[in-house]
């Protein structure tokens, strides 16, 4: 398999990011990966002008893994306050899932967040009853904090399908040089 390549996205690939995250969690074409969010979530789950923000933002990237040309993943990373990033809009491919790209798009994340803004610490909100994708994190070095946020009900991330849904705070300490 050839290796991924990563760059950073422009306005230009909004439309793809938007069909690459929604197919990763939403639908009947996440069922084909194990990421998906179909049973908790309907509706989409990016917003263009959100997307958009994201990616006129000072210390915001949203990194793209790439092989051959073709878009395979993507990850949000932000400055955060202090020596902290913030690790989110993470999607791979449906049907390239469990194959190691996710593992490289994070890992290349985290790279990043230590190169461009001497990052110590990665933390990121994961839908506290995701426990096969909390899972995925502890296994990269992620760990529980115990905080947890309330999910945005707001139809620009979608619509629950349960009323119980929260946000779970993970954080991992980042290796430098």
């Amino acid at each position: 398999m050839d290796p991924l390549t990563f760059r950073r996205a422009t306005t230009q690939d909004i439309p793809a990011l938007l069909v690459l995250v929604t197919s990763a969690y939403r639908g009947d074409a996440s069922r084909k990966g194990w990421t998906y969010e179909a049973d908790l979530i309907d509706g989409q789950r990016l917003d263009a002008d959100i997307l958009h923000g994201d990616l006129s933002r000072a210390d915001s990237v949203v990194l793209l893994g790439e092989r051959e040309g073709d878009l395979v993943g993507c990850a949000h990373i932000a400055k955060d306050v202090g020596d902290r990033a913030y690790f989110g809009m993470f999607a791979v491919r449906p049907t390239g899932q469990s194959q190691g790209d996710g593992t490289r798009i994070l890992a290349e994340a985290e790279r990043l967040a230590v190169s461009e803004w001497a990052s110590t610490v990665m933390t990121m909100t994961v839908i506290d009853v995701r426990d096969s994708l909390i899972a995925f994190y502890e296994r990269r070095g992620y760990q529980r904090t115990g905080v947890q946020k309330p999910f945005h009900f707001d139809t620009r991330f979608g619509i629950p399908r349960r009323n119980d849904l929260q946000l779970e705070v993970l954080e991992k300490v980042l290796q430098h040089g």
